[in-house]
């Protein structure tokens, strides 16, 4: 009975979803989200160069709190037609209009404000550490970055970004507590 019942468990289980579709799922599907992250730069050679944590949240279309806890203290806010990037440090704020400020940006990408179909190339980019990752490629040669990849893991959930700017650096983001739709 045991066996049965592992069978009917395991048979029931659909196949892992591509990166895309998982990808157009949590777009359709996520209207907003808060998670916390850890970020690395590495150099060209792989080595790290910087190290960061926060939180982040957001709400589509737009809406969006990212907030850098360690080492520097910056907050980064979206509110659908601006961006005020706060450094406490600093006690400085710099305002830009936030389809200057983002134009095909991981931020865009997730708080859906740009059309995703135009300001990115995507294409499933296979699986790695235990993720599916797709590959997202900016249509803009002067986005900033040459190529991001994101990973789900099970039941698609949104748990790592890279990105690769123009310099060969790589930031990684990765994400934990993701809460979708809260």
């Amino acid at each position: 009975m045991r066996t049965l019942l592992f069978l009917a468990a395991f048979v029931a289980v659909p196949a892992q979803a591509s990166s895309l579709e998982q990808f157009k799922s949590f777009i359709a599907e996520t209207r907003s989200a808060r998670a916390g992250f850890e970020q690395k730069v590495y150099d060209k050679g792989g080595k790290l160069t910087q190290e960061a944590k926060g939180s982040f949240v957001f709400q589509r279309p737009g809406r969006f709190r990212w907030v850098y806890d360690k080492p520097a203290d910056q907050v980064i806010v979206g509110d659908g037609a601006r961006v005020w990037i706060y450094d406490r440090e600093l006690n400085q704020v710099t305002v830009r209009k936030l389809s200057a400020a983002l134009g095909s940006t991981p931020a865009a990408l997730l708080s859906g404000s740009a059309d995703v179909g135009k300001a990115f190339e995507m294409s499933d980019a296979g699986s790695r550490d235990g993720l599916e990752w797709l590959q997202a490629v900016p249509r803009d040669r002067d986005a900033g970055f040459e190529r991001m990849r994101i990973g789900f893991g099970g039941q698609g959930a949104l748990q790592a970004m890279e990105l690769v700017d123009h310099f060969g650096q790589t930031t990684v983001l990765r994400f934990s507590r993701l809460v979708r739709n809260p």
